[in-house]
């Protein structure tokens, strides 16, 4: 029954907060030597909101996933952790100076809303399917909207903000990638029988016809257009990636896959080969250590190879929460959160974050599997692809596994536009989780019946 569901989710949801208090205790103890003053200010404003999304999820989605929202709240919350330990540093360093745990509890509010809002407008999400070219073109126009004169602004390099009034500077392509995932689906849930037909076999490999390899030329433009222009190889990677994997799913085509990587492996490296801003990213990748990419002004690798530092120093079990020093990162609050973690929690932790992570991913992928229609299946699986790419991207950055990216760590970096976007995402996933979830009316009236009978 939904209720118990409900009762266990609500229990885990207070673990989740709980685990949350506990580690905001752990570092006012370790670098004041008492609990901090506004523990229960944060530990009531955390569970408070927590629990109005619980009460919103319960009234207009109770066939929902019940484990999506405690696992976000863990790493919502353990970001909200870190960013007021880095706060607390007396070193006078610019990731202690801007590091803001007030305002990203503000913007974990107005997530904490519009996922609310999400849930309790949106009853159908296949209404989504209906508006597949608006999305399209909402999302190419977010995703453009920083090259428009007087609107886009350049922040350490690249220009993917714009300013508005009052607001001050908002990321468009974290809504961008929403709108896009939406357009995905629902192209792919149209053309899919024709995406799926083979032309020539090359070795053990259908290749697709020449005439269908329209949509993968025309997104790969344009995420090297996203590349190039605005100097954001994160979101060219995040875009191109999500497209090939949901068209994987839609075709079952392993062609697809392979055309997708050697086109954006190709034009990476053409890129690198025509544009500095992307030659530096890779020189930094391969050599990270040579003096002369250390002091670079913009894209060295200083920032990198402090995370790098930290990391090492963090160890197995870390150094303890609050008994580093992850202040010494550049931008620790914000595209290095993972490193800046990572050397107070250790390996052993950072494996902890990435399992709920992958926990997360699961739930909507198992959404996916279990859906009723076509495009539930791919939006599910494409914004479950999203989550995971993105994670992948940025850990992988930070850990020099591959280019660092102007990504940021999802529900865990400070900042407004990214955390309000992965809420939104999470509502939809929820949203679907509780349609894939709820048995047919015939079964529903069925059980309450035999309740009936039982008593």
């Amino acid at each position: 029954m939904p209720a118990k569901r409900r009762v266990a989710q609500l229990l885990m949801l207070a673990l989740a907060v709980a685990v949350v208090m506990g580690a905001y205790a752990n570092v006012g103890l370790a670098m004041d030597e008492q609990i901090p003053s506004g523990m229960l200010t944060y530990g009531l404003s955390l569970g408070g909101l927590m629990l109005a999304a619980y009460l919103v999820l319960a009234k207009f989605a109770p066939w929902a996933d019940p484990l999506i929202l405690p696992l976000v709240t863990l790493v919502n919350g353990l970001g909200l952790v870190m960013i007021y330990r880095l706060s607390e540093s007396d070193s006078g360093l610019p990731s202690a100076k801007l590091a803001s745990p007030n305002t990203q509890l503000l913007w974990t509010l107005i997530g904490i809303v519009l996922f609310s809002l999400t849930l309790i407008f949106l009853r159908d999400h296949r209404a989504m399917q209906r508006l597949t070219y608006t999305a399209g073109a909402t999302g190419l126009f977010l995703l453009v909207s920083p090259l428009i004169p007087g609107l886009g602004q350049d922040i350490n390099g690249a220009r993917i903000w714009i300013g508005i009034p009052g607001i001050g500077q908002i990321q468009p392509a974290e809504f961008a990638k929403l709108a896009l995932v939406i357009f995905f689906a629902g192209y792919l849930v149209a053309k899919r029988d024709v995406l799926a037909l083979a032309g020539r076999r090359l070795l053990f490999i259908d290749l697709p016809r020449a005439r269908d390899l329209g949509p993968v030329l025309i997104t790969w433009g344009v995420s090297l257009g996203v590349l190039v222009m605005q100097k954001d190889l994160g979101s060219s990677l995040l875009l191109f990636g999500t497209f090939i994997a949901m068209l994987y799913v839609a075709t079952q085509r392993i062609s697809w896959v392979i055309i997708g990587i050697l086109l954006f492996v190709g034009g990476a490296v053409l890129a690198g080969m025509l544009f500095d801003h992307v030659g530096a990213r890779f020189e930094v990748w391969l050599d990270p250590g040579r003096p002369e990419f250390f002091d670079r002004e913009l894209g060295g690798s200083a920032q990198l190879m402090q995370g790098l530092f930290a990391m090492g120093s963090g160890g197995i079990l870390g150094s303890g929460l609050g008994q580093g020093h992850p202040d010494l990162i550049p931008l620790a609050f914000s595209d290095f959160i993972f490193a800046a973690t990572g050397e107070e929690i250790g390996l052993t932790g950072l494996m902890a974050l990435l399992m709920v992570y992958a926990l997360i991913v699961e739930r909507g992928l198992r959404t996916s599997i279990a859906a009723r229609d076509p495009f539930t299946k791919l939006l599910a699986g494409g914004l479950s692809f999203l989550l995971a790419w993105q994670v992948f991207i940025i850990v992988g950055g930070v850990t020099n596994l591959i280019p660092l990216t102007g990504l940021v760590t999802p529900f865990m970096s400070q900042g407004g536009s990214a955390l309000l976007a992965n809420w939104i995402l999470i509502a939809l996933l929820v949203r679907m989780s509780d349609a894939a979830r709820r048995p047919p009316p015939q079964a529903i009236q069925d059980e309450g019946l035999t309740q009936v009978f039982q008593r």
